[in-house]
Order: C-alpha cells, then structure tokens, then sequence
C-alpha cells in the first residue's frame, strides 16, 4: 500500500550557489558517499541538485517534512549495481520508517542543466 509520494524540482544554480556560499552545508546535506559520486562527475552540480530534490521529496512522502529532527544527511541517494537510484535512511529517518513500516523505497531523479527534480514513492506494510 502506498505510504506516501513526493515530488520535489530545484534550479541547479540555487543548490550550486548555497554549496558554494555556505561553509559546511555540503557535509550537512550529503553523505560522503554522495559527496564522492557528485565530485565524480562532469557536472557535480546537477547531481547535487538532483539529490538535494530527492530528500525534498522523500520528506514529503513521509508527510513530515523538517519537523521532528528529521535531516538531510539521514536520507542517502546512491545507485544500485545498475545505476538505479535507491533511497537509504539512517537516524530518525530510519526510526520513523521502521515505525511505520515503510517496506520499500522507490526514488526517481532527472536533471538537466538548469533543473533538477525527484520523485519518491514510499510504501508501507499494513498486515
């Protein structure tokens, strides 16, 4: 059964801009691991963007957005074996997932130069 869905579309130039401006907002944002993919490619930006888009979205889908501590860096974007994207969660996150029995995890990222977006559909085990 579906828990919840969230969609989330961010300029690029504005994720850019803050990473760029603020001292440590990287690190607060992103895992290393996310960190290391997004330096990894050409235009590190867009992938930054489409991963901060993603824990908008999976915030969303949640229906909790900031509220109860919940942070960015508990919401992991990485890829699987294939590319895919695949949402990860630690902390609180992973605390209110358990609690609510969210069983799976579906993330959906685009981006192009000047825009990036995330879909996130989460799904629940009521029995």
């Amino acid at each position: 059964m579906i828990f919840g869905v969230g969609m989330d579309i961010i300029e690029v130039s504005r994720v850019s801009r803050n990473l760029s401006r603020t001292s440590g907002l990287k690190d607060r944002l992103f895992t290393p691991a996310e960190i290391a993919y997004c330096e990894s490619k050409l235009r590190s930006a867009e992938h930054f963007a489409a991963r901060f888009a993603a824990k908008e979205a999976f915030l969303k889908a949640l229906g909790t957005g900031w509220r109860g501590g919940l942070r960015f860096d508990e919401i992991e974007i990485l890829n699987d074996e294939r590319g895919r994207p695949k949402a990860v969660v630690h902390g609180r996150v992973k605390e209110f997932c358990e609690a609510n029995r969210i069983v799976a995890k579906h993330v959906s990222l685009t981006h192009v130069k000047e825009t990036a977006a995330a879909v996130v559909v989460l799904e629940t085990n009521t029995d």
